[in-house]
């Protein structure tokens, strides 16, 4: 990982309220240096830009979410197709505002902070399997839209089937928490270890998108024995060793047993040394 993105996401993480553009364009300069610098610079411009391009005098949450819609769904073209789930660049900020294509939850990105520079009440909500984003109070009047579908208004109807067509489930008043800007960022690492996990060949990406995780705040701590399996496949026999290790002295007070299958793993991984 570039120590100095490294140093500036872990910055950027603990502020006390996060950036969350600067935390996605971090993510992009991880995945490609290309990408850091001028091309984050010129992402931060574009959404000042596009944000300049609403009409004055919006007030209702269903006014801000059609002005959206209009400026950037139709006017702009940003949307979202079933192929972007199979390129990493779908996931890193500078690319999806370059591109305007991108995933639900970078493609929200965009939404809300195009919506924040314009003055919106606008909120990211984390639906199971398909991130929104809300217009309005979270307690009071609120209308959610869909930014991969170019920023369709979603009735409450169709918010509902958008839960149970993903995942079978019905939709429950938690879900339409506004999703706070660590979890977005957490919930984006997330989708590229996922992209990356199935792949031998990316399993260095899969490695830096847990080393930013756990550079959050909160993160969950079995990631940490994730990490040391994923350093034994690509061959760091000794380091991942060494990491299950620390991972089962730290859990060794309260599940011991598991902390013995951990150690007896790290055990083995040494023996492929031989």
């Amino acid at each position: 990982m570039t120590p100095d993105v490294r140093e500036r996401f872990a910055a950027a993480a603990r502020e006390e309220r996060p950036d969350l553009a600067e935390l996605c364009l971090l993510i992009g300069a991880q995945a490609d240096p290309a990408l850091d610098g001028a091309p984050a610079d010129l992402a931060q411009i574009e959404l000042d830009r596009l944000a300049g391009l609403l009409p004055y005098g919006l007030s209702t949450p269903l006014e801000w979410a059609t002005a959206l819609r209009q400026v950037l769904g139709e006017r702009c073209g940003f949307h979202g197709f079933p192929a972007d789930y199979r390129h990493l660049s779908s996931s890193l900020l500078q690319e999806v505002v370059r591109r305007r294509r991108g995933l639900p939850i970078l493609l929200s990105v965009v939404w809300m902070e195009v919506a924040r520079r314009a003055g919106a009440p606008v909120h990211g909500v984390a639906l199971p399997g398909h991130f929104v984003v809300g217009f309005g109070d979270p307690g009071g009047p609120c209308v959610l839209a869909d930014p991969f579908d170019g920023g369709r208004v979603l009735s409450d109807t169709d918010a509902e089937l958008l839960v149970t067509s993903t995942t079978g489930a019905p939709l429950t008043p938690d879900a339409l928490v506004p999703a706070d800007p660590l979890d977005i960022i957490r919930r984006v690492l997330t989708n590229i270890r996922s992209w990356a996990a199935p792949r031998s060949e990316r399993r260095s990406v899969e490695l830096w998108a847990i080393d930013l995780t756990l550079l959050l705040p909160r993160h969950p701590a079995r990631l940490r024995l994730e990490r040391a399996h994923l350093l034994v496949k690509m061959g760091d026999f000794l380091g991942g060793a060494a990491a299950m290790d620390e991972y089962a002295e730290v859990i060794g007070a309260f599940d011991p047993e598991t902390a013995t299958t951990i150690r007896g793993q790290a055990r083995a991984a040494r023996a492929m040394l031989n």
